[in-house]
């Protein structure tokens, strides 16, 4: 076996239920829920644990509900001397990866999620926003797609060969659908509350900015790749980066080659769902994949790492 990267999944990966087995197990788990209620000042847990779904759902819950179930799973990995050569998170989770990579502590890293998501949630109050996945389609004819819409709408997420998540206004969003049916792609809604990783959200960058600007980072452990450009963050870069991460495309397939290309042939996705091990496979061949979101898969996470 080769190199090991641990990634971390984003908004979108939350269910009812989540981090509920391994915080029941494993008192380190249960004492990240603990900390993470600390720092909210709500019982982060039990929505997490019990729901409901609709306000798990929300953006202000979900991510940080998301981040502490990664953490979670991330200590036990970690209080058994599993360890990653390399850390990437997928927009939202690359703040699990800062606490992977030791750049930041887990309760300062929370802070700053409570904070974007709030601001995030807050960017488009009038509901103008919206986002879809545009399937089928090479990156090239995607763009000419998004010509259409003169300037409403950005390219979001490049995921994997074929999968290219959109953001901006509804009425761009149409025109979009529009030429992207008319080439033979698939256009798919997704069911978000604004218009992420595009220029609307810009706004909400820039209140976090001088709060990006003023936190303390260390030295990543291990190297953390970027979302912005699928390159390593470094101490002096992550404020900007995290900053422009907000309102750029997340460049998710280009930083599943840069892993690849420096010798990761392992990838252990770390949270809940299976959406990041799901890119992987349509992105590498190959490649081992591992899942850590609850006991079973925990379990059986750990005694592969263990053989490395």
């Amino acid at each position: 076996m080769g190199k090991v990267a641990f990634i971390f999944p984003g908004q979108g990966s939350q269910y009812v239920g989540m981090g509920k087995e391994v915080a029941e197990n494993y008192p380190m788990a249960a004492e990240t829920f603990a900390e993470a209620n600390d720092v909210l000042g709500y019982d982060l847990a039990a929505l997490c644990f019990n729901g409901p779904e609709d306000r798990l759902k929300d953006t202000r819950n979900a991510q940080p509900g998301i981040m502490t179930t990664s953490v979670a799973l991330l200590r036990v990995l970690e209080s058994e001397g599993c360890e990653p050569d390399f850390v990437a998170g997928h927009s939202l989770g690359e703040y699990s990866a800062l606490v992977a990579s030791k750049t930041l502590p887990f309760k300062d890293a929370l802070k700053l999620v409570q904070r974007r998501s709030g601001l995030m949630a807050e960017a488009d109050p009038e509901g103008q926003g919206a986002m879809a996945a545009v399937l089928g389609l090479e990156r090239a004819t995607v763009i000419e797609c998004l010509d259409a819409a003169g300037g409403q709408v950005e390219a979001a997420n490049f995921n994997c060969p074929g999968q290219i998540v959109v953001s901006g206004t509804k009425n761009g969003l149409e025109k979009v659908q529009e030429e992207v049916m008319a080439r033979g792609g698939k256009f798919i809604p997704l069911a978000v509350t604004g218009a992420f990783h595009s220029s609307y959200m810009k706004p909400a960058a820039d209140q976090i900015y001088e709060q990006l600007k003023q936190t303390e980072w260390n030295e990543p452990a291990v190297p953390l790749i970027s979302n912005v450009d699928a390159a390593p963050a470094t101490k002096d870069t992550l404020a900007e980066k995290l900053y422009r991460q907000i309102f750029s495309s997340v460049l998710w397939e280009d930083t599943l080659y840069y892993l690849a290309n420096h010798g990761v042939d392992t990838f252990v996705e770390i949270g809940p769902g299976k959406v990041l091990s799901g890119l992987v496979k349509k992105t590498l061949k190959g490649v081992n994949i591992l899942q850590c979101e609850d006991l079973a898969s925990l379990k059986k996470a750990l005694a592969i790492l263990k053989e490395v």
